[in-house]
């Protein structure tokens, strides 16, 4: 098994975050790994992605054009990385803030509105956990608890209370995944 993933969005969105935690949960699942930020000077509003492959085997180069996934949490990433995933791989995006939804018929297309379920947690900033959830939903390529041990070297110790509330959030995102599956 070797997954390549492309997680993009606006910074502040938690999207190198994504790659982090399931990079770190790859290790402690005995697998190999590559995290790849890319980010601009601006940060904190400009676009930043990642790029995360999770294997059991050796990975040749962290430098890809074709993902098997792509997590796209706004627009411009989607515009940018909907044609740069693999025919018959998936697409996760948040739909809360897309007006222009993907349009390919040779992937499978996962909308999460995460944004709308991480304010009715009462804390945006879980939006990328909730998308991480609906990505291991569809794809469970680490263990939950394994994600939840990557989870505490990501986070800084002082956070580590919100550690059930991210854990809260994964699992609101399995769920909706679910649910997009079964409506589909």
């Amino acid at each position: 098994m070797t997954e390549e993933i492309i997680i993009a969005g606006f910074g502040g969105q938690g999207v190198l975050t994504i790659g982090q935690i399931l990079c770190y949960a790859g290790v402690i699942d005995d697998k190999e790994v590559s995290w790849m930020p890319s980010y601009g000077p601006e940060m904190r509003g400009g676009t930043a992605n990642c790029i995360a492959i999770v294997s059991d085997s050796k990975i040749s180069s962290p430098i890809l054009t074709k993902f098997d996934t792509a997590i796209t949490l706004n627009q411009p990433s989607l515009d940018k990385f909907e044609k740069s995933v693999k025919p018959g791989g998936l697409l996760i995006y948040e739909a809360s803030t897309i007006l222009k939804p993907p349009t390919r018929t040779d992937i499978e297309i996962v909308p999460i509105e995460a944004a709308t379920e991480a304010a009715k947690l009462k804390n945006s900033k879980v939006l990328n956990m909730i998308i991480l959830g609906a990505f291991l939903k569809k794809k469970p390529i680490i263990s939950i608890d394994a994600i939840i041990e990557g989870l505490k070297k990501v986070l800084p110790e002082r956070y580590h209370n919100l550690i059930p509330l991210n854990r809260e959030a994964m699992e609101k995102g399995m769920e909706l995944a679910e649910n997009v599956a079964a409506s589909v």
